[in-house]
């Protein structure tokens, strides 16, 4: 742990900065500059940011644990209807080929139609993917005496496979804030190669041992079910929210059907909420969000557990490697602190933290073993109308770490 005391310090400073720079801005009212100002007149920034909407195309060059280096392309759209009331709709894609000779594209859309009172929400993948298994549960790091000479490798067992997910529901707005609606999802792996498994040697693998003792398939599945799902948003901008709540639960049934599939039921649970801390300023916020996922009932094959990192824009247990915790159950708890540095916010930090929790059937009850992780960020606001920012994260887990750069917020 002594690099998560390290950082804490590192952490506990630029508290006491963002509360030093927002209480000297705080008498302050300074003209909003967003990036692309820079590079423009003022009379042609002005016009700009009269209009509802934001577009954005970029080279994209990142890093996270499970990925390694990684580059290509990442386009946003965002975007407003007639009304003045009408929330903002966002079209999210990104195509990038890694270091690890991954070929990942996400292509995510949250669309509000008439009104406000018909809300689309999607999310398609299509990976060629490596990803090392580790093992379930969060227990899987030793702690304490001799938990030093410990390595991730250790445990690490490479897999390659392909991965595709269709996921698209449809909600209807039943009263202010309040949504109801439903749709479906498909997850189909296949081309999986499962690295240390070499059953002639009589060597097998988590993969493996799970799979084989649920009945599934090893080298090829998919997942297919409905969804119902309810949502309370009072977010005051769903891109980048200054105060407001998010509540979202999401049932999902897959029914037993031949070809392998085991009838199964998923709950998803999440909570969001806002506090802002500056009347001058939307870039000063305390943030909150508790994310689970639980297995209710049937099992689900080895990589369709709920496992840390897979939340739809993968943003949840930053400082943990994707997949590195699995289970039949998954808890996270994320407070984000978010300040101004420079008082015409162009230039903004946070600092954070997290825990995750993830539990083994039958060996491991929730809540057990907690893995907490800190972190640091920087933002530079690209679009002052909407609040985008490019943004670049750091956190520092139990041996494991991370960078993430993305535009939004993690949430």
């Amino acid at each position: 742990m002594h690099n998560l005391k390290s950082v804490s310090k590192i952490l506990f400073f630029l508290f006491l900065l963002g509360h030093l720079t927002t209480s000297l801005y705080a008498q302050r009212k300074c003209e909003l500059k967003e990036f692309p100002e820079l590079f423009k007149s003022k009379k042609a920034s002005s016009e700009e940011n009269k209009k509802k909407k934001f577009f954005f195309v970029a080279p994209y060059l990142g890093y996270q644990p499970a990925t390694g280096f990684s580059y290509g392309a990442i386009t946003q759209y965002i975007f407003k209807g007639k009304q003045d009331d009408e929330r903002f709709s966002e079209i999210y894609a990104i195509a990038k080929y890694s270091q690890k000779k991954q070929l990942l594209i996400d292509v995510v859309n949250n669309i509000y139609l008439k009104n406000n009172s018909i809300l689309l929400n999607g999310d398609y993948r299509y990976y060629i993917f490596t990803q090392s298994n580790y093992g379930l549960g969060s227990d899987i790091i030793p702690s304490g005496a001799g938990s030093g000479e410990f390595n991730l490798t250790d445990i690490e067992q490479p897999m390659d496979y392909n991965y595709i997910r269709f996921q698209q529901l449809v909600s209807f707005r039943v009263k202010k804030n309040l949504y109801f609606g439903g749709g479906f999802q498909v997850d189909a792996y296949s081309k999986i190669d499962d690295k240390k498994l070499d059953l002639a040697q009589g060597i097998t693998t988590y993969h493996y041992d799970y799979n084989t003792k649920n009945n599934y398939d090893v080298q090829k599945y998919s997942v297919v079910g409905g969804i119902v799902n309810a949502l309370y948003d009072s977010r005051d901008n769903s891109i980048n929210a200054s105060k407001g709540t998010y509540i979202n639960l999401n049932y999902r049934y897959n029914p037993s059907v031949s070809g392998g599939q085991r009838q199964s039921g998923v709950l998803l649970s999440e909570f969001r909420h806002y506090f802002s801390l500056s009347k001058n300023s939307k870039q000063h916020v305390l943030a909150l969000w508790a994310y689970g996922q639980y297995v209710t009932n049937g099992t689900l094959p080895y990589l369709n557990l709920p496992a840390v990192g897979w939340d739809q824009r993968g943003r949840q247990g930053k400082g943990y490697t994707q997949g590195l915790f699995r289970g039949n159950n998954l808890v996270s708890f994320e407070t984000e602190y978010r300040f101004p540095i420079l008082c015409n916010e162009l230039i903004s930090g946070t600092v954070f933290t997290n825990v995750v929790t993830v539990s083994d059937q039958g060996r491991l009850p929730l809540f057990h073993t907690l893995e907490p992780a800190i972190g640091v960020g920087i933002r530079v606001l690209l679009d002052k109308g909407t609040r985008t920012n490019i943004i670049l994260n750091y956190a520092q887990g139990h041996k494991s770490h991370g960078y993430y750069l993305n535009t939004d917020e993690s949430f």
